[in-house]
């Protein structure tokens, strides 16, 4: 089972938020299997803004964070497709635009999970579940996912 990243997640394990919700958010990135993890090329992207304007960060520094993600795990892109669909998907749903883009390319690269605390807990599209991995008690599937 794949699943994407959302930039709230990434940047906590930044440290984006204080110590708890790096702690909390590099705990869950590392028991997931290695193999299961995509980014959507978004994430590195709203990554890179969050680290500069919010953590005021050096670019250079922020950029070699985004480099670090990117090298770590393959991305999600966003394609024609995922814009199309992610169109739709925020029409039909009343999203906002851009997180419906990290659903659709999220959909898009197979997952079955966005893990986010931004969007809708539990929200299905397209065979894509948002789960909060913050939240308790965790999802029975993505609780599976994580192991004993």
């Amino acid at each position: 089972m794949r699943v994407a990243l959302d930039t709230n997640v990434l940047a906590y394990a930044e440290g984006i938020g204080g110590t708890a919700k790096q702690f909390a958010a590099r705990a869950v990135i590392e028991a997931l299997p290695r193999e299961a993890v995509v980014i959507p090329a978004q994430a590195l992207g709203e990554l890179y803004v969050v680290l500069t304007r919010k953590a005021r960060r050096g670019r250079a520094a922020a950029a070699r964070s985004v480099l670090a993600w990117s090298d770590a795990y393959p991305a999600a892109e966003t394609s024609r497709s995922v814009i199309i669909a992610a169109t739709d998907l925020a029409s039909r749903h009343q999203l906002q635009l851009w997180d419906a883009v990290m659903l659709s390319a999220a959909a898009s690269a197979q997952c079955r999970m966005l893990l986010s605390e931004d969007m809708q807990h539990g929200f299905l599209w397209n065979g894509v579940t948002v789960v909060d991995p913050f939240r308790r008690p965790q999802e029975p599937i993505f609780s599976a996912l994580l192991g004993p």
